[in-house]
């Protein structure tokens, strides 16, 4: 371990109130590096939810202030578990990076940018681990092996199941943060965690490796937690307003991706490779970067073309959609789950031959969303809860957890306001 100590540091967190890391402790001096380096400041210019501050407008909040959030949880609950396990202490290391680092490779605009690019923040956040120059030092100074470690741990293949069940599983601590500080950055009522409760039942099981829970003392508080997860799901993150903003950011750079292969635009060398590279994973390739063509994207950067789009560009729909963007003059969502697929697809191609006859181009104006919510699901064996008789699934246990296991399928028709009319004549035929 060759890293000195370095100053401690305080981080005031709107949720967590000072979250304190100690320059002495070498784990955490470690942290403190790697949130100064140049890879991870950049997650203060992405949004943790991407375009929902169009329809929340307090939801400013960064990747960057969710990723410390995140290690303040995993912190409290890891040391709380090892002052009872000692055993657990040589994980501490492998367990707070890979908590900080989780959403170190996310593009520009959160899981919009996702989408709207074809890329995966997982790929990239490994590969920063393996190639960025100032964060794979750090990571090798402190420990050869740390950087592959990692890689087991968000890949779900670490030799002790608890140090990836408190990064990603079902009931983790980036969902813990998450759920909370989304809640209190949108001023949704939905989000609020009894996270100490929930931080004092959960235990270890020193036989399987894994996270123990009693059921007894334990089933409340994991109840109210999927109830939490579920209502923001239906009420924040899949807000009609919201996916109308998505719908219109990703035609935006759809549009400018078709003038780019047209010749008929230019933009700077980082946006064109970005959309070089997601015309190639539109066409099946994987996306592809340089990694600092990567870490050079950000909200800010993407975001800065939009205003000359909107003011000087010689392209109506892009013009119309960057300012549509800008102003928030956002297109309607109107929920046709009930009708028949037969039925939508009518709908689709009436609307489409009407906005023809009236100069718009359906591809950039006029789209089909779905949005599946399903409050718990077994994926990972579910959550287990230690009973007398040994361990059982939690939906065994409760009725209101089995109740929250049917998937929720729901279909939005989005289309600019003046066709909205034919819509709801369909709607009501």
């Amino acid at each position: 371990m060759a890293l000195r100590f370095c100053k401690s540091r305080t981080y005031h967190d709107p949720l967590h109130g000072a979250i304190s890391l100690d320059g002495g402790d070498p784990v955490e001096a470690l942290l403190i590096r790697l949130i100064d380096t140049p890879a991870f400041q950049r997650l203060r210019r992405i949004r943790q939810l991407d375009t929902a501050f169009l329809t929340f407008h307090g939801a400013e909040g960064s990747r960057f202030t969710h990723s410390v959030g995140v290690l303040q949880v995993t912190r409290r609950l890891l040391d709380k578990l090892a002052r009872r396990y000692p055993e657990l202490r040589p994980y501490r290391a492998v367990t707070l990076v890979a908590a900080l680092l989780h959403d170190i490779g996310h593009p520009p605009f959160s899981h919009a940018g996702e989408e709207i690019f074809g890329c995966r923040h997982e790929v990239w956040t490994a590969r920063i681990v393996r190639e960025d120059p100032q964060v794979a030092t750090l990571l090798a100074e402190f420990d050869p092996q740390l950087p592959a470690q990692l890689e087991q741990v968000w890949q779900k293949r670490f030799p002790l199941p608890l140090v990836g069940q408190l990064i990603a599983s079902q009931l983790d601590c980036d969902r813990f943060d998450y759920l909370m500080r989304d809640s209190l950055l949108t001023g949704a009522q939905y989000g609020h965690l009894d996270l100490d409760r929930i931080l004092t039942v959960l235990d270890y099981d020193p036989e399987t490796g894994s996270l123990s829970i009693p059921a007894r003392k334990g089933l409340g508080a994991i109840e109210h937690y999927l109830v939490v997860r579920y209502f923001m799901y239906t009420q924040v993150y899949q807000h009609p307003k919201s996916l109308c903003a998505r719908f219109i950011l990703d035609r935006l750079f759809k549009r400018a991706q078709v003038l780019l292969q047209k010749g008929e635009i230019e933009l700077d060398p980082i946006l064109s490779a970005w959309c070089w590279a997601a015309l190639a994973a539109q066409k099946g390739d994987p996306f592809e970067l340089p990694l600092p063509l990567y870490l050079a994207a950000d909200d800010v950067m993407f975001s800065y073309p939009f205003r000359f789009w909107a003011m000087v560009g010689k392209d109506p729909i892009l013009a119309d959609l960057a300012r549509r963007y800008l102003e928030r003059d956002l297109f309607k969502a109107r929920n046709v789950t009930r009708l028949p697929a037969e039925r939508r697809q009518e709908l689709v191609a009436t609307l489409s031959q009407k906005m023809q006859r009236d100069g718009l181009d359906p591809e950039s104006y006029l789209g089909i969303r779905s949005a599946h919510v399903q409050g718990y699901s077994f994926y990972d064996q579910g959550i287990q809860l230690k009973t007398e008789d040994g361990y059982a699934e939690i939906a065994q246990l409760s009725p209101l957890v089995r109740a929250l296991v049917e998937t929720q399928s729901q279909v939005w028709l989005i289309f600019p306001r003046p066709y909205s009319d034919i819509v709801e004549g369909a709607l009501s035929a």
